[in-house]
């Protein structure tokens, strides 16, 4: 098979990346083999290729938005899984399941998870194995690369926005317009929300004004309103500072990125008095993944997609690290 991997992290114009020719891996017990018939790029994959991310697995396969069909299962507890079906692989690889933080439901917390991608090998491939306890059954109504970039920039968005603490008919700030914010902004809007959009690049406004955002501006720019929540998920600390200003009293931003470059010192009485809060985004539980699908399952999303061959791979990350890509990337072998 065909397979991407890290060869050494570092700038994505001095291309870390290098593909291979590798034979297929037969699956571990509770685990399926899966056919790729679609993978997501997302912003988390070029962290670990450009090394912002800590080595956790040398040479890795990046890629973990993937959509793809069962191959061969193994174990009898991969018994809800049957060759042909199509299935999801998400970020969220695996837990522990004893720990603390899994008994109380936030197992996204686990000190022992593991991530597809960046522990294990990912969907920049023709083939991956995953375990069936962390694969998921995906809506109908959906193509193969509509359905790609749901499995991480759609479910962390979705969990972005239970963090942000949003009220009924509330003011929403979006801070970047990318494949995370554009599915974010419209369970958002299917709630009932008034949007309002800052981000750099005339495309992503222009996409943002379409699904129905009431204002789209720069990336410090005010918003036409004070915010009842917002979102940063570009990953600019600086963006922090403007956004916390623009938060009406006991306002929420929450953080979705699983990397931040440095934030500024925090003006006391202009950021945070009246009550107002930040909240981090740390990957997501199987509850959000199971959430956010039945949710796409029942309102029809546009999911905006700019579609590349498996073997532009890199290409593919340089031009998502240069912001040429409206929407999301989605890899097809």
């Amino acid at each position: 098979m065909r397979v991407w991997r890290v060869k050494e992290p570092g700038p994505i114009d001095g291309h870390p990346l290098v593909m291979a020719v590798e034979p297929v891996r037969t699956p571990p017990p509770g685990e399926v083999l899966v056919r790729v018939l679609a993978c997501g790029v997302c912003r988390t994959d070029l962290h670990v290729a450009e090394g912002d991310l800590p080595v956790h697995r040398e040479h890795v396969t990046p890629g973990h938005e993937v959509v793809g069909e069962v191959v061969a299962v193994h174990g009898e507890d991969a018994g809800r899984i049957s060759p042909g079906d199509r299935v999801g692989v998400a970020w969220l690889r695996g837990t522990c399941e004893t720990c603390r933080y899994c008994l109380r439901g936030a197992e996204n917390l686990c000190p022992n998870s593991t991530y597809t991608g960046w522990d294990t090998d990912g969907g920049y491939a023709e083939f991956l194995t995953a375990p069936v306890a962390y694969v998921h059954r995906l809506p109908g109504g959906y193509t193969d690369v509509e359905l790609a970039p749901l499995l991480c920039a759609g479910i962390i968005g979705y969990r972005a926005l239970e963090r942000a603490q949003l009220p009924d008919g509330g003011r929403l700030g979006i801070y970047g317009f990318g494949g995370s914010a554009h599915l974010a902004a419209q369970v958002a809007l299917a709630r009932g929300a008034v949007v309002h959009v800052m981000t750099r690049g005339e495309r992503a406004r222009t996409l943002a004004l379409a699904l129905g955002a009431a204002s789209a501006g720069g990336p410090a720019d005010a918003p036409p309103e004070p915010l009842d929540s917002a979102i940063l998920f570009a990953p600019a600390g600086e963006l922090v500072l403007p956004a916390l200003e623009a938060l009406d009293r006991g306002g929420t931003l929450a953080i979705a990125g699983i990397h931040l470059s440095d934030v500024p010192a925090l003006d006391y009485r202009r950021h945070l008095f009246y009550e107002r809060q930040v909240r981090s985004v740390t990957a997501n539980t199987r509850a959000d993944a199971r959430a956010f699908l039945e949710f796409a399952a029942r309102h029809r999303i546009h999911v905006a997609t700019t579609v590349y061959p498996l073997a532009e791979a890199d290409h593919a990350l340089a031009d998502l690290a240069a912001d040429r890509v409206t929407g999301a990337a989605v890899l097809v072998p």
